[in-house]
């Protein structure tokens, strides 16, 4: 049976995104729901590092820097969008980002579907070293 990778983390973490959604719909812009997360993942007693500055490598050489919306309790990044749908370059932007960092978990959430809160959960694990 496989092990689900931070599962009692994800799925609170989860349920942030849900009552946020709940109280602001999806007609805002992106950094309200990015703001109101924060608060609701803090509220929560979740250590919330906002816009933390992340070094990105490559072939073990400092490249630049990735700055993600959210990480939570110093284990899973969260990207934040607000679109009325998700496109490959979103979900293909956001894996890279996942793989140019330390984090094996992370959520590409989208507060701006209609009638729902859209979220793509990625591990990027086996292949690191």
């Amino acid at each position: 049976m496989t092990k689900i990778l931070f599962k009692e983390l994800s799925y609170k973490i989860q349920g942030a995104f849900f009552e946020v959604y709940k109280n602001l719909g999806n007609s805002h812009k992106e950094i309200v729901y990015h703001k109101a997360l924060v608060h609701e993942l803090e509220n929560n007693g979740f250590k919330v590092d906002d816009q933390k500055r992340i070094n990105v490598n490559y072939k073990g050489k400092y490249v630049g820097v990735y700055v993600p919306d959210i990480i939570v309790d110093d284990a899973i990044l969260l990207e934040l969008k607000c679109k009325p749908r998700l496109i490959p370059n979103d979900v293909k932007q956001f894996w890279q980002y996942l793989r140019g960092s330390d984090y094996k978990l992370g959520y590409l959430v989208n507060f701006g579907s209609a009638g729902k809160v859209e979220y793509i959960r990625r591990v990027y694990d086996k292949a690191r070293k």
